[in-house]
């Protein structure tokens, strides 16, 4: 059996780093798409070298990671870092297939008379394709401290546990989740037109619907396919999102990801339970309840919960009590699906009076804290009611605030659908006001029982969530502290 040659792995990495030859004023790939406006605070971490750890950059397929890796070139370039200083490599190349990271790093500093002290970025995309990748990366990082190494994966379930287990004071994780409310609206260039900031006060901006009619007709598009960058720019794939997310998306993940990762032999199984998991997103379940209605067993639908939820496909969120407090045994929880478009995408898309709406727009406000480093958000059910969000205190666990999402405005018409808020508020008079989300009212200081409520519109709510995250991600990042 022939060894690949040198010449010809050299060879393949010139052709992967045209910007070698061309240097700063050659293109570069994807440098005229959008930038995800996660990019500023990624790229601060890029270019930070005082912490001598790598970056591992992890989210789900398709969210646009390698886009961001090639802006990150694009961005290095133009800030004067010489083109052969920065090394992209595709560990799902086959060329590289075998290859040790050392491996292609010596190619690299062979080909530019590199030596331990030059300043180099080295970008190392779909790293998971690597067998012990975590050992080589650290290795990497501690044997060449001036060297700043970048990389990313979409198996993200192997990428979330080997770097933690391993890469303990070498790796910085940065998950990029699925798009915004906020930046699907920039990315299709109507955040201006539909958003208005009213207010940038000590309490930070204040968001104003300018039509609230079109904003929902947005809002409905972005839980269709709006999860997805490539989605957006392609009429194709918004007029089938089924076939281009479940084939490219949730099919390699549950039919090639995980069952590789893990060992799984059951893929479909796995598919199963997915599914059933898809089909209720927002809706409370339990253990024995899930193994009847999937046919698997608990104990594997406690692994394969692990497996989803680390893969970027769920979101598990606790409950407890109307007093707030957690259970002992929590045999009940609810699942989010962790981008709302993957429910189009298997069971149709939806419309303003879908049956769905209410769970999926819940699902959609939940997706907008992926990046945030909140936690503690839990939903409330008891025997007589429930509140779908609240915020714990991390210091006492006691509720600060809370949210009921509603894609209706029925309930500031009639009231009485606020009597499970009122109830779990009178339990917990910490909180001073209670958040309903709607379909188009907005109202600050509506009052009913003598507790205090806000109405905002559920997509304007989206867009604010997403935004203020997306800020204090932005401003943390300029203090050193992303």
């Amino acid at each position: 059996m022939l060894e690949i040659a040198e010449k010809d792995i050299k060879a393949r990495l010139t052709f992967d780093n045209p910007w070698w030859d061309t240097g700063a004023q050659g293109k570069i790939a994807h440098e005229t798409t959008p930038r995800r406006k996660y990019f500023p605070s990624f790229f601060q971490i890029v270019v930070d070298t005082s912490v001598k750890r790598a970056i591992v950059l992890m989210g789900p397929r398709r969210v646009g990671k390698t886009v961001m890796v090639y802006h990150s070139v694009r961005k290095l370039l133009n800030e004067g870092v010489a083109a052969n200083q920065i090394l992209y490599v595709s560990l799902e190349t086959p060329l590289y297939t075998g290859l040790s990271l050392e491996k292609i790093l010596g190619y690299f500093q062979e080909m530019f008379s590199h030596n331990r002290e030059t300043k180099l970025f080295l970008f190392f995309d779909e790293i998971q394709y690597l067998r012990d990748w975590e050992i080589h990366l650290k290795s990497l990082v501690d044997s060449y401290p001036e060297y700043r190494f970048i990389a990313t994966g979409s198996a993200a379930a192997a990428l979330r546990r080997k770097s933690t287990e391993s890469g303990a004071g070498r790796f910085s994780d940065y998950i990029l989740p699925p798009l915004t409310f906020a930046e699907y609206l920039a990315f299709i260039g109507k955040e201006d037109t539909l958003i208005e900031v009213t207010d940038t006060g000590d309490s930070g901006p204040v968001y104003v619907a300018k039509s609230i009619k079109d904003l929902n007709e947005e809002f409905i598009n972005y839980l269709n396919y709006g999860g997805y960058p490539e989605a957006i720019f392609s009429e194709t794939i918004q007029r089938n999102p089924g076939q281009y997310i479940k084939s490219d998306i949730i099919d390699k993940v549950l039919l090639r990801d995980l069952p590789s990762l893990y060992g799984i032999n059951d893929i479909q199984e796995l598919n199963r339970l997915f599914t059933t998991l898809a089909y209720n997103t927002g809706a409370e379940i339990n253990l024995e309840g899930l193994s009847q209605s999937s046919g698997v067993a608990k104990n594997t639908i406690r692994r394969y919960l692990e497996y989803l939820e680390a893969a970027f496909l769920i979101r598990r969120v606790e409950r407890i009590d109307q007093n707030a407090k957690r259970f002992k045994r929590a045999t009940h929880f609810k699942v989010y699906l962790a981008n709302p478009s993957m429910r189009a995408a298997l069971f149709g898309q939806l419309d303003a009076t879908s049956e769905a709406m209410g769970a999926l727009t819940e699902t959609a406000i939940y997706s907008q804290w992926q990046h945030s480093k909140t936690t503690n958000l839990y939903y409330a059910r008891w025997n007589t009611g429930e509140v779908d969000i609240v915020y714990l205190d991390s210091t006492n666990q006691k509720p600060i605030w809370a949210i009921e999402v509603k894609w209706s405005d029925r309930p500031h018409k009639s009231p009485v659908d606020l009597n499970n808020c009122v109830e779990f508020a009178m339990r917990n008079p910490q909180i001073k006001k209670i958040l309903i989300t709607s379909l188009t009212v907005s109202d600050k200081d509506f009052v009913y029982r003598d507790i205090h409520f806000e109405f905002r519109p559920a997509s304007l709510y989206a867009y604010s969530l997403g935004a203020n995250i997306l800020r204090q991600t932005a401003r943390s990042s300029q203090s050193g502290h992303a």
